[in-house]
């Protein structure tokens, strides 16, 4: 099989809707679109280009490791896929300063990635809100909604009441310390319920980027059509009671 090259690549970004100048938030799996002159490289190459120096390329960068403390510098993000852990480490991109980052690179990262709270990772005043509140788009690339991080933004802007309690490992006074705190959180396995209801809308484009199913959305359309849903079933991503751990901590915190 012939791997795909950068020019190609670059054409197939531009030809799903992807704006020269504009913020875009990939969320992709690299296993999904190759193979690819070049590999994970050469898939970051081709959406700056089709960018231009005048976008914003925005990817996750956070690590899931509780018990230990986050450095920018050095800590990987795996879980996130071997686009986004090539990506944090590349030359003039940002990354922001704690275990829910995001990396970027472009005219606004650094605002994008400035400082933003742990204990409300997914606010407006986080990364995803930031894209949100300044007109940016999402690429799911080889990927579906429930890797959608801008989902979590919907919920804590709907006022949804479930938490889950989570910890992380921080630096206090030179020491670790555990910061205990509660996030709006579940399985995130229902977030694909997303894809049906924005393609109601006509609010997505769909398309293939490499050999991967490719979605493109502007954030404020996922958010205000998540908020609709939400104010009228608040529960509509949890699983029934029963069926996911997750789910049912979530349900719980609703009885406390």
């Amino acid at each position: 099989m012939d791997a795909f090259s950068k020019d190609q690549l670059i054409q197939q970004i531009l030809d799903l809707g992807v704006q020269p100048g504009g913020i875009l938030v990939v969320h992709t799996s690299f296993s999904k679109v190759k193979p690819v002159e070049n590999g994970p490289l050469g898939l970051i190459e081709a959406l700056q280009t089709a960018l231009t120096p005048a976008g914003t390329l925005v990817m996750p960068s956070m690590s899931w490791e509780d018990d230990d403390i986050f450095d920018d510098n050095t800590t990987p993000c795996p879980e996130m896929g071997i686009v986004s852990d090539t990506f944090w480490r590349l030359p003039g991109v940002l990354r922001s300063d704690n275990a829910h980052a995001f990396a970027a690179i472009g005219p606004l990262a650094a605002r994008i990635v400035a400082h933003h709270p742990i204990d409300a990772p997914h606010g407006l005043d986080s990364p995803v809100g930031r894209v949100y509140e300044l007109g940016g788009r999402i690429l799911l690339l080889g990927v579906d909604h429930d890797s959608n991080t801008t989902i979590h933004l919907a919920e804590s802007l709907a006022g949804v009441r479930y938490r889950r309690k989570k910890y992380l490992t921080i630096l206090k006074n030179g020491k670790p310390s555990q910061l205990h705190y509660e996030e709006i959180d579940h399985c995130c396995q229902n977030f694909n319920l997303v894809d049906g209801w924005l393609d109601e809308k006509g609010l997505q484009r769909k398309g293939k980027i490499g050999h991967a199913d490719a979605r493109l959305i502007r954030s404020q359309d996922v958010v205000e059509t998540v908020m609709q849903r939400l104010r009228e079933n608040e529960t509509t991503f949890l699983h029934p009671e029963g069926v996911d751990e997750e789910c049912d901590d979530a349900r719980a915190s609703l009885k406390s």
